[in-house]
């Protein structure tokens, strides 16, 4: 009877997955990367898409809000054009000296006995090739008039085949990938959309960048940092497990997929 009260407490740990967005999450948002990668993706639709000047920043918070991120809405409207090419004129001229080291962080990361994973729409294995896409009979420059119908009637817009956070389909994929266990996993991002879709995926969220929680948010935390402060819990896993082992005659085993 003894034993089956160490397995009791072994498998109550409620979570067994932190699974973290990256950008103005881990690193905060007065680095000023997203700020200039927003400046960037507008030079590129003006200087490689050809998009006039004056209607890209409508263009672009458009297709930002309805698809996710905007290469996943340029792609959707049918720009096409080299992933590679626009991940270096985006993200490859991005002011990443602003980045520094945060060996606080480090350290509670290191610390906690937990699986972690970052979940972030930068990540290829969403969308591991680069294959070009056919939309209808268009090519190359989108007309004024397919972008007047993206800016005007949203209830219109074509999917996208670019997999990225707040839609489902991506979570399913990154769930199947990592072999996430959402009901046991803590979801921790900046975007109130891409909270509020972790929730109705079944994670348990936690929104950063904030102490006020929104519709979504089972937790808000100004900064990563202020995580052990919220959650001691997940450090107090690894002290259950050291006393489980010492209190009986044999240690129970728990299996966690790395």
């Amino acid at each position: 009877m003894a034993y089956e009260n160490q397995y009791q407490l072994a498998s109550m740990a409620r979570y067994e997955c932190l699974l973290f967005d990256v950008d103005d999450t881990l690193y905060p948002l007065s680095c000023g990367l997203s700020k200039q990668c927003s400046k960037n993706i507008e030079e590129y639709m003006v200087k490689k898409l050809g998009i006039e000047e004056s209607r890209v920043p409508e263009v672009n918070r458009v297709l930002y809000k309805n698809y996710g991120t905007s290469m996943a809405g340029l792609k959707a409207i049918g720009y096409d054009f080299d992933n590679d090419d626009y991940h270096s004129f985006v993200h490859g001229r991005l002011p990443y000296e602003n980045l520094k080291s945060d060996p606080v962080l480090r350290n509670l990361l290191l610390s906690l006995p937990i699986r972690k994973v970052i979940f972030s729409n930068a990540d290829k294995s969403l969308n591991p090739t680069n294959e070009t896409c056919s939309f209808d009979d268009r090519s190359g420059l989108v007309s004024s008039a397919i972008l007047d119908e993206t800016i005007n009637d949203c209830s219109v817009l074509p999917k996208s085949p670019i997999l990225c956070k707040p839609f489902e389909d991506a979570f399913e994929q990154a769930f199947e990938i990592a072999n996430i266990n959402r009901q046991k996993t803590l979801f921790f991002d900046d975007s109130i959309r891409n909270i509020q879709s972790g929730k109705s995926m079944g994670l348990h969220t936690v929104l950063v960048g904030t102490s006020h929680r929104t519709n979504g948010a089972d937790y808000a935390l100004e900064s990563i940092h202020n995580i052990r402060e919220a959650f001691p819990e997940l450090w107090d896993a690894d002290k259950k497990s050291e006393s489980i082992e010492c209190s009986g005659k044999v240690a129970i085993e728990t299996s966690v997929t790395a």
